[in-house]
């Protein structure tokens, strides 16, 4: 599997990746047009909608109407580090949503293959290489 990462203006990078272009931007403040979402946005909405999928995925197996059901993600940040501690993701079920599932679509939602990358995360690797353009005569 590769992603094309491709510099495009000021400060926007994009992800050309099967059929899509992935736009990003930085925010007025960090010097971009915020013209798209910040590449750390991309980040926090992939592990959200990640988790969305399971909980539609489980619902929709069970005939249970989602209509009513959304996620509310929240992030705690540590200031001293920079760095995010903690995410949290509330899934807001309706009244009527069947009591004996409520676990259960946690445990769902716990089957986001972001979220387990994150546990376990990957080696990333950065290397330099010279792209050679081919002279046409």
């Amino acid at each position: 599997m590769k992603m094309e990462i491709l510099l495009d203006s000021n400060k926007k990078v994009n992800a050309r990746y099967k059929n899509h272009l992935i736009k990003t931007d930085q925010p007025v403040d960090e010097g971009g047009e915020d013209s798209a979402p910040a590449p750390f946005d991309l980040f926090l909405a992939s592990i959200g909608t990640c988790a969305g999928y399971y909980v539609k995925s489980f619902c929709d197996s069970r005939n249970i109407p989602t209509d009513n059901i959304k996620l509310i993600q929240s992030v705690k940040f540590n200031s001293e580090k920079h760095m995010i501690d903690s995410i949290i993701i509330d899934i807001q079920l309706p009244e009527e949503f069947p009591e004996k599932y409520r676990n259960a679509v946690i445990n769902a939602a716990n089957l986001c293959t972001v979220k387990k990358h994150l546990h376990y995360p990957p080696v990333i690797e950065l290397k330099t290489s010279v792209n050679l353009i081919e002279e046409r005569v």
